[in-house]
């Protein structure tokens, strides 16, 4: 079975191998043997396992193991808080898999999908990404815009490309902020130290800038807003840790995983991030459209354990 991918933005400059790896979730050892054996193409030639890649290039890999691995319909309950002819926008809950990969074959949102549009979903990202214009971590719950027609999405990717496309998250971080308001304007691209994370870098990286204001300061916690101006791969997690101020729960970013560190984070089972809004131009009638979701139970019930909720 040929798996294909079109690049985004994010794997501008990145090698071929460690890119490989982390888009089919296998070790770089893996994506560099199937390089090896002529199993890769970038933009339908060979390339060597350090080959640069570039935004829109396109990959092509064979690979037998995710033959088994096919996206088919689930009748699982979807949250749909917008719905037309052309797209949809869904509150995706916290814990599931935007689409089919190696170790999440099945259960999710794709699954879910496909069956909710009865297969009317956008082909461009490919068989196991169908609808898929934007992705959001398995752990983080919220707002997910999704494209019926190859029409919509292309439309849809280009407002997000020129940055006109509003996500506004909340999210609770740790510390004291020291002003009520502010950006984070600092580039993200791949960290040096292991490939498989983001980290703000001046090699290899692309502008990012994150906007904040202070919703509340606790304790130990703040729970602020954010509006993303790029949409960089862990853009809200990396900017908060570099600033000091990591996502409360974040298994990756977070701060050191000392016993003072856990006593404020228990239960949460991830980082503490809510994709609360969306908005866009409709691609067929050029309308402003904004969706908003409310807190969800888990993010409440974190902010009455830190003393924000009666």
């Amino acid at each position: 079975m040929d798996e294909r991918f079109t690049l985004p933005e994010d794997y501008d400059g990145a090698r071929l191998d460690t890119t490989l790896a982390e888009l089919l979730r296998r070790s770089r050892a893996f994506a560099q043997g199937m390089i090896a054996q002529g199993r890769v193409l970038v933009n339908g030639a060979p390339a060597k396992k350090s080959a640069v890649l570039r935004e829109g290039d396109e990959l092509a890999c064979t690979f037998t193991e995710l033959s088994s691995i096919e996206a088919k319909p689930e009748a699982i309950p979807l949250d749909v808080r917008y719905e037309d002819a052309d797209l949809l926008v869904v509150n995706k809950p916290r814990g599931m898999v935007v689409h089919p990969a190696p170790g999440h074959a099945e259960h999710t949102l794709v699954n879910a999908l496909l069956c909710h549009c009865e297969g009317q979903l956008s082909g461009i990202n490919g068989v196991l990404r169908p609808g898929i214009v934007h992705r959001i971590d398995k752990d983080t719950g919220g707002l997910l815009i999704v494209a019926k027609s190859d029409f919509a999405h292309a439309a849809l990717a280009e407002q997000i490309a020129a940055h006109t496309f509003t996500r506004e998250y909340r999210a609770i971080v740790h510390g004291t902020m020291k002003s009520p308001e502010g950006t984070v304007d600092a580039p993200i691209g791949r960290s040096e130290r292991d490939r498989k994370k983001m980290a703000v870098t001046l090699k290899n990286s692309k502008p990012a800038r994150t906007h904040y204001s202070l919703v509340r300061q606790y304790d130990r916690f703040a729970d602020l807003s954010l509006r993303l101006e790029t949409g960089r791969t862990h853009q809200i997690r990396v900017h908060m840790a570099h600033i000091g101020h990591p996502v409360a729960g974040d298994p990756v970013y977070g701060p050191q995983r000392t016993a003072n560190d856990l006593a404020g984070v228990k239960g949460l089972n991830g980082q503490c991030l809510f994709a609360r809004l969306i908005g866009f131009m409709h691609p067929r009638t050029g309308e402003y459209i904004e969706i908003e979701a409310e807190l969800p139970e888990w993010y409440m019930n974190f902010l009455k354990s830190i003393g924000g909720v009666e």
